[in-house]
């Protein structure tokens, strides 16, 4: 599946990404603020991030979709954008994302974020979604207010950033589906 917007291209990531997303992704100020990210991130992290996600498609019924995050005018892979542990019986699901730091502050992720949103409400039909984020990132919670998610509360020591080592606190956000403003 792909999804295309007026900047992006939302799609599943292939080998021949292996390069853009190792150099987006293998910063510490990107890693730090994700759970299963390694620093430094390598070509084989990639290779095997991207055979998971393959299995991924296959599974049925489907509980992933993982896109990159493709800027058309680079023809590159910039970040990452997923929903994740379906569960269709109770209409839910929780989100994650992440852009290499030189796209930080150019409203792609916005773009990519409400596009999955659409796919999540409108074409899922889900009903929730919750999404985590780390204390002391700030823009990801901005990022999720913009579209109506709201924070219902903090999990104290919930996090070990694979990147750092460190454990953090994760402040939980929720939308549900009538709360979400599409712009």
């Amino acid at each position: 599946m792909k999804i295309i917007t007026p900047r992006l291209v939302l799609r599943p990531t292939t080998l021949e990404d292996i390069p853009s997303i190792v150099r987006n992704i293998n910063n510490l100020n990107v890693s730090k603020w994700l759970l299963v990210v390694p620093h430094p991130y390598r070509a084989k992290d990639a290779k095997e991030w991207i055979k998971i996600q393959k299995e991924k498609l296959k599974k049925k019924p489907k509980t992933d979709y993982n896109f990159g995050i493709e800027l058309k005018s680079e023809h590159a892979i910039i970040g990452g954008i997923g929903l994740h542990h379906i569960d269709k019986y109770q209409g839910t699901a929780t989100i994650g994302y992440w852009l290499g730091q030189n796209y930080w502050r150019n409203g792609y992720g916005s773009e990519a974020l409400e596009n999955l949103l659409d796919l999540a409400f409108k074409k899922l039909k889900l009903r929730r979604l919750e999404a985590g984020v780390l204390v002391g990132n700030p823009s990801s919670g901005k990022l999720l207010e913009k579209y109506g998610f709201k924070q219902e509360g903090m999990k104290k020591q919930a996090i070990k950033c694979k990147a750092t080592g460190k454990i953090s606190n994760e402040i939980i956000y929720g939308l549900l589906r009538q709360d979400y403003r599409s712009k």
